[in-house]
């Protein structure tokens, strides 16, 4: 997708982090823009900043883990703006410690939102832009920790792996049918955001009990080093950046970190090898 303005954008998540800056690009290049986010004051402060900036918006409360709230987001979408071009399924949470210490809470949550919301993102939308026959395009928001293997944050990875998975698969899939929808997968690393501070929006019946958590040395020192790498993580209006490029170069692949490369490197080769990785 070359020309962007006039087109009709679709974010989730967009009420925070990589979903607003995202947004806030969408505006400046001129696009009609829908904003969908599950925290209402968020999303209420990311319409009202587009609005003063002059864009058209949509602002719809979503939350993408139940498909009839993306099939609602569709139908609203549709509804206002008749059809829709780019679509940014990235709305994302982050839970977990251990694969076995997590609580199916923290499971049943993270999948939810980061995978399944994903899956829900591309089964609607995607029918939709192949009857519209015009150029398109979707990214999915995966993380590099959909590139890599280490331990913590069992749920997020997971989940995020999967993005990679589906977001390649479905790159092959279009590409087979010569359709007109493009697709990226997002993998970056520490960015700015609210991500650390998810639970704010976690629902009631995902709550963990008290006595569900396990908490140890080593997960809470873990977890103050990536509340700390967030903070000072690369700015969202950089990661839209390097969105809108892909998206304009038809790009499959947005690594907005080369310092992991290495790492990325080392996982592959150790696979190809058959060799085990290094712990420690």
């Amino acid at each position: 997708m070359q020309q962007f303005r006039d087109k009709v954008a679709v974010i989730t998540g967009a009420g925070s982090g990589i979903g607003r800056g995202i947004a806030a690009r969408c505006a400046r290049e001129g696009m009609k823009v829908v904003v969908a986010d599950i925290e209402l004051a968020a999303l209420a402060r990311t319409e009202a900043d587009l609005r003063r900036e002059g864009a058209t918006v949509l602002c719809v409360h979503t939350d993408v883990s139940k498909v009839a709230e993306v099939e609602r987001l569709a139908e609203k979408t549709l509804g206002a703006f008749g059809a829709v071009h780019l679509l940014v399924n990235n709305a994302g949470v982050g839970a977990g410690t251990t694969v076995w210490e997590s609580t199916l809470a923290d499971w049943e949550w993270t999948l939810g939102v980061d995978l399944w919301g994903v899956i829900y993102g591309v089964k609607v939308f995607t029918p939709l832009m192949l009857a519209q026959g015009t150029e398109c395009h979707i990214v999915n928001v995966g993380s590099i920790a959909g590139l890599l293997a280490s331990p913590g944050l069992g749920p997020y990875k997971v989940a995020k792996h999967g993005v990679v998975s589906l977001s390649e698969t479905l790159y092959y899939e279009l590409a087979q049918r010569g359709a007109q929808v493009g697709v990226s997968v997002l993998c970056p690393g520490f960015v700015k955001t609210g991500i650390m501070s998810s639970e704010r929006n976690r629902p009631a019946a995902l709550q963990n009990e008290p006595h569900a958590v396990v908490t140890t040395p080593e997960a809470e020192q873990e977890h103050a080093a990536f509340v700390a790498a967030v903070a000072s993580g690369m700015a969202v209006e950089q990661v839209a950046d390097a969105v809108f490029a892909a998206v304009a170069a038809k790009q499959l692949y947005i690594l907005t970190h080369s310092d992991f490369n290495e790492v990325i490197r080392e996982r592959a080769e150790n696979i190809l090898l058959q060799r085990n990785p290094a712990v420690g």
